[in-house]
């Protein structure tokens, strides 16, 4: 579905069950994956890739050099960046820093995620935060500038470590923390 007011450009490559709502624009090289939604006035570049099943609130612009993986959350009027230090009279189109939003992520209503930085596996960005630097799987992140506070399970529930041990209290999913990453009981690695 395609709102008659969205303008997608020749070439974009939008995929099956994707909705694109109000005054988004999609330019001409973008990719977006199956069952995404893009809200209203969402602005989408040429060298974006987005997998499936990716919600894109109101109000978004996903720049150039941003990828974000499949079932990735970007909050109401969230911010992109694509440049490190801008300035109008410069040109730096050529310096384009990449940055990359790893699968299930969740980044915040009006959060700020700065160029150049990987923002990890179901990571939660809190509302308001400025990330920096990269950030942790399964990593909660606050503040300005963001710090990491805690731990997210895949389900979006704070996780609570006992003995490097944590059960998500919605799925019953059992998670592991050592030498300071957190992982699925499942997914850890001898």
């Amino acid at each position: 579905m395609i709102h008659e007011t969205a303008i997608v450009d020749p070439g974009a490559h939008i995929g099956a069950g994707t909705r694109v709502w109000h005054w988004v624009h999609v330019s001409a090289g973008a990719i977006i994956g199956d069952g995404c939604s893009l809200g209203q006035n969402v602005y989408v570049g040429n060298d974006v890739r987005i997998g499936n099943n990716v919600k894109i609130q109101n109000n978004v612009s996903v720049y150039d050099a941003v990828t974000l993986e499949d079932d990735v959350f970007c909050g109401p009027s969230m911010v992109f960046t694509n440049v490190y230090n801008p300035r109008s009279a410069v040109a730096r189109k050529a310096e384009y820093r990449h940055t990359l939003v790893r699968e299930g992520a969740t980044l915040g209503a009006n959060s700020t995620i700065v160029c150049g930085v990987t923002v990890g596996r179901h990571a939660f960005v809190g509302a308001g935060a400025v990330v920096s630097r990269d950030v942790p799987d399964f990593a909660l992140m606050l503040g300005v500038p963001a710090r990491q506070v805690g731990w997210m399970s895949r389900h979006g529930e704070r996780l609570v470590f006992v003995d490097e041990l944590a059960t998500c209290s919605a799925t019953g999913e059992k998670y592991v923390l050592r030498d300071g990453r957190c992982a699925l009981a499942t997914e850890e690695t001898p």
